[in-house]
């Protein structure tokens, strides 16, 4: 009787593991393999390059792992799985296009997973990807196409150098993985582009080569100059004074960069030294950028946070940024020979009690502010002089009676002033015509002066560009174009026609 109950037992139990085994179940854990997220850029042949799959496996079982690559050459193939993570080093083939590697994990109980990363080779061994920040002198040389494979920042005490005639690109990707070039405080910056060799900073979906810009065409052969928000922009940032307070209204003498994350101390700028020097900028065109970082937050195409005076820039061309042309956070430095061109935010814009002067100009059709003008944030306070401009206001379309009005989303504001701005104006042009929406602040202008601003408009129809139904001093109708175009025929906006009759 016992030995029938035994053997019945011994049967059932078959049928338990048979089953439990027929079902796929197991006493241990899955293993699970997570490749890389997104597409890693390298180069045409680039060596020494590495990438980290996440790995989990039960931990009373050992496991091990194959990978296999394509394209590309793994130099550690197989091994012992020792953690939660399995580095692969691999050599970039000279073939360019897409590439993978493949990571197969198995563990001791013969369970496995599989995961592939993708991987893309420069085809061209003269563009150079750029991955890691800059922090010893570095030079651009104008022979390669560079590219920014995310915010790449020059850390404090290099030097970046960018010969004339050099193409800087910057890879597609918003939020942490917007791209840009930031030049941080204590570091240095030397774009000296030349009228025959300018500097041009744009995306990598702009077909504009070296080559193209040695040849004396600046112009980009496949994008149109109103695409916008294909990647960041250029970030500038110093030691001199700004104008900024803190969520107690205490004054406070550094703040973060706007379009730079909060968890990257290289986006501070502000300080007392207002002769700081950052470098020297000029002859750039900086084309498509203002990606968005977060909920109305995107990069401008030239930001200059707490930038002094010792810092040389002029001839500076932005063109379709998805923000602001250029935006100034406090500081003390000079503009001079400037072109934006269809700005999709603001076209000039100031905060935080900015001090030097923007001098000879054009603005040509933002689709916000032609002048947004803040002043100051904090109890410091400083002059900003704007001087020698012409501005074409503007996105204009035709409505369905005939009649023109500004495109969707546009503002219109054509100088947007706050009651505090200390600011100096004079010998600055409006090119009509003007439409419903246009108009210039109805702010209190105690601390603004204004000379020889015009507008092309009838005399008895210029009241009704201004919102407070009164014309401030300074201001009248007629006049004509005042800035010089002279410097400015090496920009993309003059090799078009954009500043023709301006």
């Amino acid at each position: 009787m016992n030995f029938r109950l035994l053997a019945m037992l011994f049967a059932v139990s078959a049928l338990v593991f048979t089953a439990c085994d027929d079902d796929g179940d197991s006493m241990f854990s899955s293993v699970n393999v997570t490749a890389p997220s997104g597409v890693q850029a390298v180069n045409n042949g680039e060596t020494g390059l590495s990438m980290t799959f996440d790995v989990s496996f039960d931990s009373e079982l050992t496991a091990s792992y194959e990978a296999v690559g394509s394209g590309v050459t793994v130099t550690n193939p197989n091994g012992d799985v020792t953690g939660s993570s399995i580095t692969i080093n691999y050599d970039a083939g000279t073939t360019g296009g897409a590439a993978s590697i493949t990571v197969t994990v198995t563990d001791s109980e013969g369970d496995s997973d599989e995961a592939t990363a993708v991987i893309n080779i420069a085809e061209d061994p003269n563009t150079i990807i750029l991955r890691e920040n800059i922090t010893e002198d570095a030079t651009w040389t104008s022979d390669k196409t560079w590219v920014l494979g995310g915010r790449i920042t020059v850390e404090a005490g290099a030097t970046l150098t960018i010969q004339p005639g050099t193409v800087i690109k910057g890879e597609a990707g918003t939020g942490a993985n917007a791209t840009a070039l930031l030049i941080a405080r204590n570091a240095t910056l030397l774009a000296e582009g030349t009228a025959n060799a300018p500097i041009i900073f744009t995306s990598v979906a702009d077909e504009i080569t070296p080559e193209r810009v040695a040849s004396g065409d600046f112009t980009s052969p496949n994008l149109d100059p109103d695409i916008n928000g294909l990647w960041g922009g250029v970030i500038v940032l110093g030691n001199a004074t700004i104008s900024a307070s803190n969520d107690n209204d205490d004054d406070v003498s550094e703040v973060q960069i706007e379009g730079i994350p909060a968890t990257d101390t290289n986006g501070l700028y502000g300080g007392t030294d207002d002769s700081d020097n950052s470098g020297v900028i000029s002859h750039i065109s900086i084309r498509h950028g203002g990606s968005n970082i977060g909920a109305g937050n995107e990069i401008n195409g030239l930001t200059l946070g707490g930038v002094g005076s010792s810092t040389i820039i002029n001839n500076v061309e932005v063109v379709a940024n998805q923000d602001d042309g250029i935006e100034w956070f406090g500081g003390t430095v000079s503009v001079d020979d400037v072109v934006v061109w269809n700005a999709g935010d603001d076209a000039i814009d100031t905060d935080q009690s900015w001090g030097g002067t923007l001098d000879n100009f054009f603005v040509v059709t933002p689709v916000g502010s032609c002048f947004e003008l803040d002043g100051p944030e904090g109890s410091y306070v400083a002059r900003q002089t704007i001087q020698n401009g012409t501005i074409v206001p503007g996105l204009f379309e035709t409505n369905d009676d005939g009649e023109l009005e500004l495109v969707a989303g546009a503002t219109g504001l054509l100088i947007d002033t706050d009651t505090n701005t200390p600011l100096d104006m004079s010998n600055v042009h409006f090119v009509g015509p003007f439409v419903d929406g246009q108009d210039v602040t109805d702010d209190e202008l105690d601390n603004t002066t204004f000379n020889n601003i015009t507008f092309d408009v009838d005399p008895a129809n210029l009241v009704d560009l201004m919102e407070a139904g009164m014309v401030p001093a300074g201001i009248s109708a007629g006049g004509s174009p005042v800035a010089d175009k002279s410097n400015l025929g090496w920009t993309w906006a003059a090799q078009v026609g954009g500043l023709d009759g301006l």
